[in-house]
């Protein structure tokens, strides 16, 4: 869906993928076998290692590097993206809206959920447009990286994005663009992450299925 940047021959073994951890929904510990629902979602992969058997968010280095992950594309912008789901569908244009679910981690500290959404992925659309996400491609509404990883989809499809952090938040403030956490934990966890200048890595995962295409 987009070119792979030119990267170097990595001086260190190449890292795995990053892996969503367990979190909780409805105040229910999730458990870490795979759930009915999410499980062709989030396949159970490693987090990043800094070229040793320590992973990055352990090591001395973490946030100072950038991490390449092979089985991901890396678009010229930066992003790296996976489809775990290739949809069937029409690609969105600009001017059209698209609806969206999303789940968010802070993937580069401690892999701290800071969007979960209650929804059954996998299935057709249903309910009402307010109980997802949506905006207009084009009109800038969401992170550089949201809107050119959508932009990219096809109706049905689930993508898996890692996002650096200038292709992230403007100024560090989750509250100058979407998508916004919707819980005051989830606004807590990442406001944290975005706040620490030069001490967190930055970069975040998102997990983003396009549900609806509303045309202009």
């Amino acid at each position: 869906m987009a070119s792979i940047s030119a990267i170097g021959p990595p001086s260190k073994p190449v890292p795995p993928s990053p892996t969503p951890p367990a979190t909780r929904r409805n105040g229910a510990a999730r458990s870490q076998s795979p759930q009915r629902p999410r499980a062709t979602l989030r396949p159970r992969l490693s987090l990043p290692s800094s070229g040793s058997s320590v992973p990055a968010i352990r090591g001395k280095d973490y946030g100072k590097s950038k991490m390449r992950y092979p089985d991901y594309t890396e678009t010229d912008s930066g992003l790296q993206y996976k489809d775990l789901r290739v949809g069937d569908g029409p690609t969105p244009k600009a001017g059209e809206t698209v609806v969206v679910d999303w789940d968010g981690y802070t993937i580069g500290y401690y892999g701290r959920i800071f969007e979960a959404r209650n929804k059954t992925k996998g299935g057709s659309f249903e309910g009402n447009d307010k109980d997802f996400f949506k905006f207009k491609i084009g009109s800038q509404e969401v992170i550089p990286a949201f809107e050119e990883a959508v932009a990219g989809m096809a109706l049905g499809g689930v993508r898996r994005i890692i996002v650096p952090p200038e292709l992230g938040y403007p100024e560090n403030d989750y509250n100058k663009s979407s998508p916004k956490p919707t819980t005051f934990s989830g606004q807590r966890a990442l406001d944290f992450v975005l706040r620490n200048q030069g001490l967190i890595d930055k970069t975040l995962l998102f997990d983003i299925e396009l549900l609806k295409i509303i045309q202009s």
